[in-house]
C-alpha cells in the first residue's frame, strides 16, 4: 500500500474498511435467510434466487475475512476482491428483487455494494 499522506486519510481508509466489512456481513446474512426459505427443488426460478443467494454469502465471508487482516498489504488483492464482492452483490440483488419476499435481501445486498464501491474509493486515494 502507498504510504498515507495523512492520519486523517489513514483513519477515513479503516473507517470505509470496517464499513464495507460491516455491509458484505449484513448482506451475508440476508442472503443465508433468503437461501434457506427457497425450495431447492422448487421451480428453477427459485433455484436461482438459492444458488446467487448462497455465492453471496460465500463471496462476502471472503471479502471479510480478507477486510479483517491487518497485516494484508496487497492493495491489487483487496481492490480484486472488493470488486468481485460488489458485483456479485450487484446481481443478486437483481435477482432477488424479482422474486417476492426478496426486497430485504436485495436492499442489503445493494448497500453492501455502494460500501464496496465507496471503499473503492477510499482504497484509490490511499
Amino acid at each position: 500500500m502507498t504510504a498515507m499522506t495523512s492520519q486523517r486519510e489513514l483513519i477515513r481508509f479503516l473507517e470505509d474498511r470496517f464499513e464495507c466489512a460491516q455491509a458484505c456481513a449484513e448482506a451475508a446474512r440476508a442472503c443465508a435467510l433468503r437461501a434457506s426459505v427457497v425450495d431447492p427443488d422448487g421451480p428453477r426460478e427459485q433455484e436461482l434466487v438459492r444458488r446467487k443467494g448462497l455465492l453471496c454469502v460465500e463471496v462476502c465471508d471472503a471479502t471479510c475475512r480478507v477486510l479483517a487482516e491487518e497485516a494484508r498489504r496487497d492493495t491489487a488483492a483487496i481492490r480484486v476482491q472488493v470488486e468481485w464482492c460488489r458485483s456479485v452483490c450487484s446481481e443478486c440483488a437483481d435477482v432477488f428483487d424479482e422474486h417476492p419476499g426478496g426486497q430485504d435481501g436485495a436492499k442489503s445486498c445493494r448497500e453492501c455494494a455502494q460500501a464496496c464501491t465507496d471503499f473503492l474509493a477510499t482504497l484509490s486515494r490511499a
